[in-house]
């Protein structure tokens, strides 16, 4: 079964088609047979496309919405041009995959897409202003050039979380706001922590209730999540993306009275004051030179060393917390573009971590980089992997799970 993958943003469209079905799946032979994206909507928006593991492709395309660029891609990939065998057709793309941001309280697993999924995903715009608008333009662009023989499924960045306890999704603020507003907290990065978490489970032979870790998504957006007998227990991330670790670009944890603070000093509203944490604040705003954690690591400069400490620093808090509220864990799991990719982060947020029982093997931590392994040392009661997350291979899977009718794996 060939599934389209679809991320609708609001200036771009990055998308996938993966071939899968249970017999690949099985066998964890799902095959990639495209990627690409279409970036910075307008008269010369950005259009990059690789066939397999093949050479790129870039063109710029007067694009200015997601209807039009997703007409674009289907044009470009049902084209000699695109070197796709395999798809020549709408008829030839067998289902259409969604990553939707937000899906509330409604949604606790993935879903067929009807017209109750569409408008209990309208009601969580409230929840997701910037991302579920884009993500509903997303999915009735495909409906309009697809048509109604395709099916199409959303999955859902809150929907992991969804079995979190009430003591932990709730804010100590007025319970009104949580019983007509459902304020509290909601965790994101959903997909990435369930992947890296059927994956470990895989590599060690377990069953869903074996497992017991701490998933650490180490990216320009950071999360961690307690996933305890399976499922998920806590979460860094909040009502929004805001809130937990250290980011790129936010802030994460602060005390609330900042935001009032900051508007009072620099003369701003709560609104432009929410943008300044989500967009010039994290390593970008801790060290006044960039979000990107290459670079800082690269400079060496006292702003750049700071911003790293900061940031290792809230990660480590979040596994000892996270300890503490699971009972103990058997390991810590770190995935992300910075997590898979860098050794001295993962060190550097495991160091005096011996208490807990986790030590990493300096070699086996060097050369575990962009690919899965054991960095922790023989004898390490808390074991550490990194484990590269693959989003669209679970949404992939997810559209064919759920056309099936099948029940998420344990």
């Amino acid at each position: 079964m060939n599934v389209l993958i679809l991320n609708a943003g609001s200036s771009s469209l990055k998308f996938q088609i993966i071939a899968t079905d249970p017999e690949r799946m099985a066998r964890r032979a799902d095959e990639r047979l495209c990627r690409g994206e279409v970036e910075s909507f307008g008269e010369s928006a950005q259009f990059s496309f690789q066939a397999g593991d093949g050479a790129k492709h870039k063109a710029t395309a007067s694009l200015h919405d997601i209807q039009g660029a997703l007409d674009y891609v289907l044009r470009f990939l049902f084209s000699e041009q695109s070197g796709l065998e395999a798809v020549r057709s709408t008829a030839d793309i067998h289902a259409v995959g969604h990553r939707v941001v937000h899906g509330g309280e409604h949604f606790h697993d993935s879903a067929l897409i009807d017209d109750a999924v569409l408008h209990g995903i309208d009601l969580c715009v409230t929840l997701a202003p910037l991302h579920n608008p884009v993500n509903l333009q997303g999915i009735r662009a495909a409906q309009e050039l697809f048509g109604t023989n395709t099916p199409q499924v959303a999955v859902f960045d809150t929907s992991f979380h969804q079995t979190l306890p009430e003591y932990a999704y709730l804010y100590a603020i007025p319970y009104r706001y949580y019983e007509e507003q459902r304020i509290r907290r909601y965790g994101f990065h959903g997909t990435s922590h369930r992947y890296v978490a059927s994956r470990y489970r895989e590599l060690r032979g377990l069953a869903l209730e074996q497992t017991n870790i701490i998933t650490l998504h180490l990216g320009n957006g950071c999360s961690a999540a307690a996933i305890k007998a399976g499922k998920a227990v806590d979460t860094s991330m909040g009502m929004t993306p805001l809130e937990g670790l250290v980011m790129g670009t936010r802030s994460g944890d602060l005390d609330p009275a900042v935001v009032s603070q900051i508007a009072e000093i620099e003369g701003i509203s709560a609104a432009e004051v929410e943008r300044l944490l989500n967009g010039q604040s994290g390593l970008l705003g801790l060290s006044g030179i960039t979000n990107d954690m290459r670079e800082l690591r690269a400079s060496g400069s006292k702003e750049a060393r700071r911003a790293i400490a900061v940031f290792c620093y809230r990660a480590r808090k979040y596994i000892g917390s996270y300890l503490a509220a699971m009972g103990g864990a058997d390991a810590v799991v770190f995935t992300g573009g910075i997590g898979e990719n860098s050794p001295e982060v993962r060190a550097s947020i495991c160091e005096g971590m011996e208490w807990a029982g986790v030590m990493i093997d300096a070699a086996r931590n060097q050369e575990t980089i962009g690919r899965e392994g054991v960095i922790s040392a023989d004898g390490s009661k808390l074991l550490a992997y990194a484990i590269p997350t693959n989003e669209e291979l679970l949404i992939a899977r997810d559209t064919v799970r759920v056309i099936l009718g099948r029940p998420r794996p344990s």
